[in-house]
């Protein structure tokens, strides 16, 4: 009899869980903790903030739980800033209960995310200080965020007019001050399936990419107020939508991109840095490196409804702007900085109309570091001595657009706006 009971409420759990739970993904900064949970189709849930201890408690119905989940708690860190312990189990058999015990006051925000690119539907809880949290009435997400994101119709996402402040404010919101521990999202161009560029020594894009990326990791890691994350650690391909996420996952400032293309004329030899253009591109070498790079995957850009097209161009306008000339403000350091140790293929910062830059709150550029078409190059781009003199150019490029007085001035105006 016994037995007979316990089969028939495993039963029940199993028949419960009719949503899977997919990933667990969870992230700690010091403006706020972020949990994401991807799922087969949206989750029903509820939070509760209770005290005696502090805690966040949400419970989630009809869900599996699967090993993600369970081990959710070993992504917690001890220097987490609000989270102290963090557990969940099934709680009823339709109920999975998710609880993390606080070190402070937080206020806990959540919202759902419909599924995008290579994403399936995703639960967000976001938890912010309660001194630096958004307004407890605001229970959506940023609007230009959730649209972004979401792909939703934009009149949704919106939602009141008294909300459209928050549209011209959000790209300048996402720029670090100079107490902010700064985020540099380095993206090891191709990867994979994707090789990209090879050249006739056989050298593969994608190899000498990576491993200048990790060079220049190790190089922003050791400053004190910087922290680099790389949107590929790995021979593994991933698309430009994907890389573009990851940098806004980590709640990067800046997106690096690093690149070692080809070009239909062999003695074409430099090195080039590009921020975007949202009307076509400087040269015909920028425009035929962009084709070829957006042709990766298919990609173009922000996608909203056809009906939604006057809004979309307002949205571009007002968010693109302002980090298109943060962009060219950083490329034109770095190419300054890389110029000291090779040819300029072009001597000033190029645009084009590169996918993989088209994040429009994250100053975003994409580094040429040679031709690996051209011989000489790819035996350069082959050498370990040149890949660490182009971590360091590359390095002291970031260095010298952060040390820039006047950006800092404006970043710090625009917070208190």
């Amino acid at each position: 009899m016994l037995i007979s009971l316990l089969l028939l409420a495993l039963s029940s759990m199993d028949l419960a869980a009719n949503t899977q739970i997919k990933a667990a993904r969870y992230w700690a900064g010091p403006e706020r903790t972020r949990l994401t949970l991807e799922s087969s189709a949206p989750i029903k849930y509820t939070i509760s903030l209770l005290d005696s201890p502090k805690r966040v408690v949400m419970d989630m119905e009809n869900v599996s739980l699967p090993e993600v989940l369970e081990s959710l708690s070993s992504k917690l860190k001890s220097r987490d800033p609000l989270v102290s312990t963090l557990r969940v189990g099934r709680f009823t058999p339709n109920i999975v209960r998710l609880v993390m015990e606080l070190k402070t006051d937080v206020v806990p925000k959540a919202f759902l995310l419909a599924p995008m690119d290579r994403f399936a539907h995703r639960l967000v809880l976001d938890m912010h200080p309660s001194e630096s949290a958004p307004h407890s009435h605001d229970h959506q997400p940023d609007p230009l965020m959730a649209l972004l994101q979401s792909h939703e119709p934009a009149t949704a996402a919106i939602g009141q007019d008294s909300q459209a402040p928050n549209l011209i404010m959000t790209a300048t919101r996402r720029k670090p001050s100079r107490q902010k521990t700064i985020i540099v999202a380095i993206d090891a161009g191709h990867g994979g399936k994707d090789p990209g560029a090879i050249g006739s020594r056989g050298t593969m894009e994608k190899d000498v990419t990576l491993s200048i990326a990790k060079k220049l990791k190790t190089r922003l890691d050791r400053e004190p107020n910087m922290r680099a994350i790389l949107t590929r650690d790995g021979d593994h391909f991933l698309s430009l939508a994907a890389r573009r996420h990851k940098a806004r996952q980590a709640n990067a400032d800046l997106f690096v991109s690093i690149h070692a293309d080809a070009a239909p004329r062999k003695e074409a030899h430099g090195s080039s840095v590009y921020a975007l253009s949202e009307h076509g591109a400087t040269s015909t070498t920028a425009s035929w490196l962009a084709k070829r790079e957006n042709e990766a995957d298919l990609i173009g850009g922000i996608k909203l409804d056809d009906k939604d097209r006057y809004l979309k161009q307002t949205l571009i306008d007002l968010s693109m702007n302002a980090t298109i000339n943060d962009s060219i403000r950083l490329a034109s350091s770095v190419l300054n900085e890389i110029g000291t140790i090779n040819h300029l293929h072009k001597k000033n910062v190029e645009q084009a109309g590169f996918a993989v830059l088209k994040s429009p709150d994250i100053p975003s550029i994409l580094v040429e570091t040679a031709f690996i078409s051209n011989q000489t190059e790819e035996a350069r781009l082959g050498s370990d001595a040149y890949q660490n003199k182009l971590a360091d150019a590359i390095h002291a490029g970031l260095k010298r657009y952060f040390a820039n007085k006047s950006w800092q001035i404006r970043t710090d105006l625009a917070d208190k706006r």
